[in-house]
């Protein structure tokens, strides 16, 4: 039995899940904000000690990186995620959430066809045009701008 458009449109309403913007919205910027504040914490606390700002920020960025995916190996971020949201995917924690599901969904099919092979499968494409974005602005910059 064909379907009108409007009958297609009605049914198509009804069986979509409602979006819940003003709870999700507010939602994400807090816990988007509280990664948010405990790296600005870690990071005020290592120049605190007498680190660079640079070093600090390598040191910080290191330990939010290995809080994401300790958190996600035990699965608690994605608890977190499941009410952050896009909170929890903007900061760096979310890029390190995105290389350890994969690695942990295929560690079934081995070492090196499950964990190797598929440990990239989301945050590859970023790796690869971040390296080839990189690579062209340095061949661009070592060419014409120096």
């Amino acid at each position: 039995m064909p379907l009108s458009q409007k009958e297609y449109r009605k049914m198509t309403e009804h069986a979509s899940p409602t979006t819940k913007s003003l709870m999700n919205i507010p939602s994400a910027f807090f816990i988007g904000g509280v990664i948010c504040t405990l790296g600005e914490f870690l990071l005020n606390l290592f120049e605190r000690y007498g680190y660079s700002l640079r070093d600090a920020g390598a040191w910080t960025s290191i330990i939010l990186i290995g809080i994401s995916a300790v958190l996600t190996g035990l699965g608690i971020y994605e608890k977190i995620a499941k009410h952050g949201g896009a909170g929890t995917l903007v900061p760096i924690t979310g890029f390190a959430n995105s290389v350890v599901s994969p690695a942990l969904e295929f560690k079934s099919e081995g070492y090196i066809l499950g964990l190797g092979a598929k440990i990239f499968i989301i945050s590859g494409p970023v790796i690869l045009y971040g390296t080839l974005a990189s690579t062209i602005y340095g061949l661009i910059y070592y060419f014409f701008l120096r």
